[in-house]
């Protein structure tokens, strides 16, 4: 090999050793950007929901939580995956220098979410009527009012998926979840002030005042920044690439929203809405624990695409076994945190809510047990494994509603809660197995064999 060689590939190991530095530096960065955002908006959101139950009580909580689990399911689920498709196609067209397809994707993502919201919406209504008895019953009124929430709700996941696309981690995060938690409290206490009744349909109605105000304070900051970084290219469209990519990603999306829901969905028909509000405190504190492997989503799932549509699967591999590692640590020390200060944060709810602490225990294990498995399902969702994740989601789904369906009845609230930390953990062994199938990616903590250089 000839000494020109030699300098040759030096040089061009000494790029990529620099590039994955810079982007090393640049996930952690952003990853703790989005954390601490995170964690602030957690507070806050705990702070709106005791500031909620302590003023509403047990009932009418219960049937404000129910609600919102809905609008969380629906909301999620109605970008049709374009929310998470914007993290995968706009990267590897600005890679590329492709910016009319950039543009393409912007305007069409943001017709195609509102629309599908809109179309979501109307449809509940519609199903709603037809069985009847709720527009009778005390939820008519947070129901009417939810139907507005949805199409708000979603346009603001869109835009929070173009955000993380250019790595805007705090423009991303800072709105749907600071903003509008700090708006619903604020709108909560005014109104109740001034003498209107605490009760859910009011907590409804300040969510959505919250939203529609934080939505358009970051639309207008998002086209801001993406003119002075775009030009003006006439868009082009590709729908049929992108929803053949998107649409699985919705249905993964639906899917993963309906999983972390459907516990609380289930009580919601097996239980009386007292027993759903004592459950619901219970996964809002667990909250915490998750929004770390969140962050690290936020800050790593575009550069996943980036890597790969450079072909630098060396440095991919090299990439997911630190983000796994140092999510899987990070998990582990805020679950302690979460579980040792339980007892403290429930009372704040009051004391009927203390007994809430086991759930807490039990919901927190699954997250840190599924922790172990690594970034199996954002290697899925960016790299042309998406089918993959929706059936294991789906599949997930099917087993949690199983065992909630099956241990609720017999041992209560406790029953959800050991039916989804058992789910939890499945899936993430799930993900972190169809990504090694797929791409031959190590991603959990604990290595197994691999394929040759993996």
């Amino acid at each position: 090999m000839g000494l020109a060689t030699r300098r040759t590939e030096g040089r061009t190991l000494g790029a990529a050793i620099v590039r994955l530095k810079t982007f090393r530096a640049g996930a952690a960065g952003a990853a703790l950007d989005v954390f601490a955002i995170r964690i602030v908006a957690a507070i806050f959101a705990y702070g709106a929901q005791v500031l909620m139950a302590r003023l509403m009580g047990r009932t009418e909580y219960g049937i404000f939580a129910s609600i919102w689990v809905w609008i969380v399911i629906l909301g999620h689920s109605s970008t049709l995956g374009f929310a998470q498709g914007a993290c995968r196609f706009l990267p590897a067209d600005q890679a590329r220098g492709d910016l009319a397809h950039v543009r393409g994707f912007l305007i069409g993502g943001a017709w195609v979410t509102g629309a599908s919201a809109c179309t979501v919406a109307c449809v509940g209504l519609a199903v709603v009527w037809v069985q009847g008895t709720l527009l009778d019953g005390p939820y008519a009124g947070a129901l009417l009012l939810a139907a507005l929430v949805l199409p708000l709700f979603t346009l603001q996941d869109f835009l929070e998926g173009v955000a993380r696309s250019q790595n805007w981690a705090v423009l991303a995060i800072a709105p749907p979840y600071l903003l509008r938690q700090g708006l619903i409290m604020a709108a909560m206490l005014g109104v109740v002030a001034t003498g209107a009744p605490a009760e859910a349909w009011i907590a409804v109605a300040c969510t959505l005042a919250a939203t529609g105000i934080a939505l358009a304070i970051q639309a207008w900051l998002l086209i801001l920044r993406l003119r002075a970084v775009l030009l003006s290219e006439i868009p082009r469209y590709r729908w049929r690439a992108w929803l053949r990519a998107c649409l699985p990603i919705g249905a993964a999306d639906l899917a993963h929203s309906a999983f972390n829901m459907i516990d609380v969905v289930i009580l919601s028909m097996l239980m009386p809405p007292t027993a759903v509000g004592l459950y619901f405190v219970a996964t809002r504190i667990q909250q915490f624990v998750p929004f770390v492997h969140y962050a690290a989503s936020a800050a790593t799932a575009q550069r996943f695409a980036f890597l790969h549509a450079t072909e630098d699967i060396p440095g991919l591999k090299r990439f997911v076994r630190i983000q796994a590692r140092l999510t899987f640590a990070a998990t582990v020390t805020v679950g302690l945190i979460i579980v040792a200060a339980g007892p403290f944060l429930l009372a704040m709810f009051g004391s009927e809510f203390e007994a809430s602490f086991p759930l807490l225990a039990v919901l927190v294990a699954g997250n840190v047990g599924a922790s172990l498995f690594g970034p199996g399902e954002d290697l899925l969702t960016m790299i042309d494994g998406e089918r993959f994740g929706a059936a294991i989601t789906l599949a997930m789904l099917a087993v949690a509603a199983l065992l909630c369906l099956a241990l609720v009845p017999s041992i209560g609230v406790m029953g959800a809660a050991i039916a989804m930390a058992l789910a939890t953990i499945l899936r993430g062994a799930g993900m972190a197995l169809a990504a090694f199938l797929v791409h031959g990616i190590v991603t959990p903590v604990l290595r197994f064999p691999s394929r040759a250089g993996s």
